[in-house]
């Protein structure tokens, strides 16, 4: 059974995170999303309440296995049992800086094998950064985000008070 890692801080997931486990669900048996713990990060929403998020997105699925991390990407890998990282790429920038990730986690597993996907078109600017910005300025994020969540999120940024 071949499977891979997708992992990220999913701050909130967005329909491109979506979109990157349907088409690694296309190549791989299994996913492993991982919400990567980063303490220095400060993100919008708890990482309980991205894991609760993601578990609602991905949790009816037997082939996505929803988990925290709070390692190294490798380390990730090792414990999945995986070379395959799966990265989702929405332009040439996100490549570049994906790329440099890709030989630095080589020198750390050399086995690791990054497999690239790009966003399509119309997702091509949709990110994470994008809803909290909407978020901040009061401007409609509901088209960035899974519709599963929507009302999960609002009701997050309600109890937020944002």
């Amino acid at each position: 059974m071949k499977t891979c890692v997708f992992a990220g801080t999913f701050d909130p997931p967005t329909v491109g995170h979506t979109d990157v486990v349907e088409k690694a669900l296309k190549i791989f048996d299994g996913v492993t999303v991982a919400l990567m713990v980063n303490p220095e990060k400060r993100c919008l929403f708890s990482g309980e309440e991205r894991l609760d998020l993601l578990k609602k997105l991905f949790g009816g699925n037997p082939r996505v296995k929803v988990r925290a991390f709070d390692g190294a990407a490798v380390d990730l890998l090792k414990e999945e049992n995986t070379p395959f990282y799966v990265r989702g790429v929405r332009d040439c920038i996100d490549f570049e800086y994906e790329n440099r990730n890709h030989y630095a986690s080589k020198q750390l597993m050399n086995d690791i094998i990054t497999v690239y996907l790009p966003a399509e078109q119309e997702d091509r600017y949709v990110s994470s950064s994008l809803v909290r910005s909407s978020v901040k300025f009061k401007k409609d994020y509901f088209k960035y985000i899974p519709s599963e969540i929507v009302a999960d999120v609002e009701k997050l940024l309600e109890a937020k008070d944002v």
